[in-house]
């Protein structure tokens, strides 16, 4: 068992670059991975037409296993630094990490 947790950040595609700087910045001593996603609801609310038609939603994850340090920081400069941006996140225990 590990004292790890896995942060999941989910945003507009605008703000791939934004997002990637700041994580270089605060979050250099793990490092983190980011891979576009489609998201995908019944709720129309903020879709463009285009994306309603598709059903989908396009967006960029960004993923990081941190302690709990650098979570509680850098979930607070996240709040300060986005705020309205509309960036959801989860954080989920790590029972295991490694590298074979």
């Amino acid at each position: 068992m590990t004292d790890l947790f896995l942060l999941t950040l989910i945003a507009n595609p605008e703000l791939e670059e934004p997002l990637v700087d700041w994580l270089l910045k605060y979050e250099a001593r793990y490092g983190f991975t980011s891979s576009r996603v489609c998201g995908h609801s019944s709720r129309l609310t903020g879709l463009s037409v285009a994306e309603q038609v598709a059903g989908r939603k396009r967006q960029q994850r960004f993923q990081m296993c941190i302690d709990q340090d650098a979570l509680d920081f850098l979930l607070a400069r996240l709040r300060q630094d986005f705020t309205g941006s509309g960036i959801r996140y989860w954080v989920v225990p790590v029972m295991a990490e490694g590298q074979v």
